[in-house]
């Protein structure tokens, strides 16, 4: 009984130094890369430099779901530099939900299978290849559209 406890308690000892708390480690494994916990300093498109613009566009699809496009200029999707050194011009997407981030954007399209019912917020944002947002004149250079999702009957 006693080895239990003690194997039980340093389990705790253990997920406290880590600062999980009491909300697990599948738990805090996403909180860290929630941007509501952590968020990363905005990049400035320096003067003299093109500016980069995204349009989302959104298309129901015929079957189910929507297509989103993220229409961009001055802007090149580059997954492979993501984690690299920031350079002009290149990045990738975040695409969020509801103000909840959902995944990387490494292409100007991507399918998104289903929403909740009511209105959704989705947004794509433009970020450098170490994630951080880019923006103009204080702005974050992103897009967003309302997608209504009607109740099922």
């Amino acid at each position: 009984m006693l080895k239990k406890f003690f194997v039980i308690t340093s389990g705790f000892t253990c997920l406290s130094l880590l600062g999980v708390g009491s909300y697990g480690i599948a738990d805090k494994m996403n909180h860290h890369h929630n941007h509501h916990n952590h968020s990363h300093k905005s990049i400035e498109i320096p003067t003299g430099q093109a500016v980069p613009s995204v349009d989302l566009v959104v298309y129901k699809d015929t079957k189910k779901g929507w297509n989103l496009q993220a229409k961009v200029t001055n802007f090149k999707f580059a997954p492979e530099n993501v984690n690299k050194d920031d350079k002009p011009g290149e990045g990738h997407g975040h695409l969020y939900i509801n103000g909840k981030k959902i995944t990387r954007i490494y292409s100007s399209w991507y399918y998104l299978a289903s929403l909740p019912p009511g209105k959704n917020k989705v947004t794509i944002r433009l970020n450098a290849n170490k994630h951080n947002p880019l923006a103009h004149n204080g702005k974050l250079i992103e897009d967003t559209e309302m997608i209504e999702v009607p109740l099922k009957e």
